[in-house]
Formats: structure tokens, C-alpha cells, sequence
């Protein structure tokens, strides 16, 4: 630990400061300015802040970082369909690629990443069998509610996109997971200040102690998610977390019926590493969140370890509507479990405009009223 002493100078003369015990300021010895403690503290501790965010950027592309990871338990996932895949059909969209499957009474009219209506019947070929699923627990009824809603309170939103008729062709997709198990190690270094300020009859003085931090720690971590679809935006599918996994169920053809289902496109390896960078970002989220007290905090070293475990193919349910916009597609997505939403709204630029115009017009009255 080490104490650094700030004696603050004279914005004037950068003179030496010294606080006046009969006026209650800060004076200097040079000039005779005078200054309240709030001013000078004010403008030094802007001062400093600009020289701590230069510091930490500078320490930050120093830190000394270590992530290791063995490799997964690739063979846990899936298995082969068995011969149920003779009740399934298949369904190709041309426009965006999506590859997607139902059971023989649901009809697939149109594609739910990006609402193309031509989606062209083929044979299953080339996917495992999930080993688990999320049945959906909110009904389309509660679904199309909650997007109404969602709508309310915006009204640049183009009319063609609040149409009942867009509304209605919101689908559920079992969307394709994988899961992920680990245990994770960490050990951290941080470097930390805390500050402490006095006067005495001269001088307005700042103290700072320096620290250097140590943290390890150990966490078990169970069904981490990786969405396996290239269509679905990973963004909009890690708002809609979290799901309740304790409510997994083992697969079956029988939760298919009236829903579409997505076939993975992106494979358990190549999704792996974005399950060890969540695994790794939690671990230090969690190592960082006990270093409290302190003014600061920079992190100076980072060792992460991740072990792998078991993974497995999982269902879970969405709610999708996909609807275009002047060119552009706009997705939005809903967890079927918990009715969590999100969504990609457009904006009508003619309502924008006029919007714009109406605010300038009823801001120039109230200036007007204020000039009479």
C-alpha cells in the first residue's frame, strides 16, 4: 500500500493553495485569489478522472489474461432419429436460407425469420434428434396480446406494421440449442484506490491508497445456451433469456404438433466457443462483483480456466413475427416459456416529419407567448 498526497495549485497562477481557516476558502499565497472548497474540489476531481480513464486505458492493454479450455463432450448431443423422421416434413425457405420442420398436420405458408410466403417442401436429411425440449406455456392468444401492447405508446410506428393481418401470422418456432456444462476456475489481480480528503489550516489535502486485490473462485455451471440457427439474431435471443431449464423436457414428436421447427445450421463445435466466452465473462463478473469499497478498480490480471462437460440439443420455444419495411426485415422474437419479448420496430418517416415539424411549430408558439 502507498499514500499519494494531491496539493491542489491556483488556476490563476498555479500557485500553491492553502485553506484560510478565518475565510472558509481556498487562497493562494501568489495572487490572493480565493476559491470555495466545492469549486476547487470540483474542478480537480474532473481533472483526475480525465487522468484515471487515460491510466486505466493504458493498464487495461497491459492486463495480463489467460483463458484455458479443454474440449467438449461433443458425442453427448443428439442422436439419430430412428426412423421418426418418416411423420416429419421439411421446409426451405429460398429467400433467407432458414431449413425448417414440422409434424404432417402443421402447413408451413410462410417463413418466420423473414416472412418470404414461398417455402419449398423437401426430405429431412442431415440433423441429429433433439435430446430435449421446452414445450411452449404461452398460447398464441397471449402472444398476439403482448405485441399489441408492445405497440402502444408508439406512434411513429408505421400503420401497415400494426395491420391485424401481420399480427396474425406470428408462429411459433422451437428454435435449436445447444447446451453446455463446465466448471469454471478463476483467479484475478486488481488494482484499487480508495480516497480520503482534509484540510489543514494551510492546505485542502487528498489522499490515495493503493491496493492490489487478489480473487479466486470455482463455479459450476449447467445447460449454458447457444442458439444453432445462423437466421436468429444472437442479440434477440439472449433478451429473451432466461428460460427455466428445470422445466426441460426429454424430446418428443408429440410437442410438434401445430408448431414449426428450426433445423440447426450452426454445429455444437463451432458454437462452443461462444459457451466458454459466457462461461469465462460470468466468471469474472462474478470475481469482480466481491472487490467493493474501493473509489476504483482495474483489472490487472485474468486467469480463467474452463472445464467442459456434457453437451446437449435442445428445443425451446419462440414466438416469431417477420415483417418488411421500406426494403428492410424486422424481427421480433418472444420466449415461449416466459412471454419475454423483443422486437425490431420501424419508424414511418412521414410521421417522423411530421412529428419533427409539429414540435418546432408548438415550441416557436411558446417562445412567441414568452416575447408578447
Amino acid at each position: 500500500m502507498a499514500n499519494e498526497i494531491t496539493n491542489y495549485q491556483c488556476p490563476s497562477c498555479t500557485g500553491p493553495l492553502h485553506f484560510g481557516s478565518e475565510s472558509g476558502m481556498l487562497e493562494c499565497d501568489y495572487c490572493g485569489s480565493r476559491f470555495s472548497v466545492e469549486d476547487i474540489e470540483h474542478m480537480f476531481a474532473e481533472k483526475n478522472a480525465h487522468a484515471e480513464d487515460a491510466a486505466q486505458e493504458r493498464e487495461e492493454q497491459e492486463v495480463q489474461e489467460n483463458i484455458r479450455q479443454a474440449q467438449w463432450d461433443m458425442d453427448s448431443a443428439g442422436e439419430d432419429w430412428g426412423g421418426e423422421e418418416e411423420s416429419l416434413h421439411a421446409y426451405n425457405c429460398p429467400s433467407c436460407g432458414a431449413e425448417l420442420i414440422c409434424d404432417e398436420t402443421t402447413a408451413a405458408t410462410s417463413c418466420p425469420y423473414c416472412g418470404n410466403p414461398s417455402i419449398i417442401p423437401g426430405k429431412l436429411t442431415g440433423t441429429k434428434k433433439p435430446d430435449l425440449i421446452i414445450p411452449f406455456q404461452v398460447d398464441k392468444t397471449a402472444a398476439v396480446a403482448a405485441l399489441k401492447k408492445h405497440y402502444q405508446g408508439k406512434p411513429l410506428l408505421p400503420k401497415a406494421f400494426k395491420a391485424e393481418n401481420h399480427i396474425q401470422e406470428i408462429k411459433g418456432v422451437y428454435v435449436p440449442f445447444w447446451l453446455y456444462d463446465a466448471q469454471v476456475s478463476g483467479d484475478m489481480t486488481f488494482k484499487t484506490t480508495r480516497v480520503h480528503t482534509h484540510t489543514t489550516s494551510k492546505e485542502y489535502i487528498t489522499e490515495t491508497d493503493h491496493f492490489l486485490v487478489h480473487r479466486a473462485g470455482t463455479m459450476d455451471f449447467e445447460n449454458v445456451p447457444v442458439d444453432g440457427s445462423s437466421q436468429m439474431p444472437d442479440g434477440h435471443m439472449d433478451a429473451i433469456e432466461p428460460y427455466r431449464f428445470e422445466e426441460l423436457k426429454p424430446f418428443s414428436l408429440s410437442y410438434l404438433p401445430g408448431y414449426l421447427a428450426d433445423h440447426y445450421d450452426v454445429s455444437k463445435e463451432d458454437c462452443s466457443q461462444r459457451a466458454n466466452q459466457r462461461c469465462a465473462a460470468s466468471m469474472e463478473d462474478a470475481l469482480r462483483d466481491t472487490v467493493i469499497g474501493y473509489a476504483s478498480c482495474i483489472t490487472t490480471q485474468r486467469d480463467v480456466t474452463v472445464q467442459p462437460g456434457k453437451v446437449k440439443y435442445a428445443l425451446l420455444p419462440v414466438w416469431m413475427l417477420s415483417t418488411q419495411w421500406k426494403g428492410k426485415n424486422f424481427l421480433f422474437a418472444m420466449n415461449g416459456q416466459t412471454g419475454k419479448l423483443i422486437g425490431d420496430l420501424p419508424i414511418d418517416k412521414g410521421k417522423l416529419a411530421l412529428y419533427c415539424i409539429g414540435s418546432f411549430v408548438a415550441a416557436a408558439a411558446v417562445s412567441l407567448l414568452f416575447l408578447l
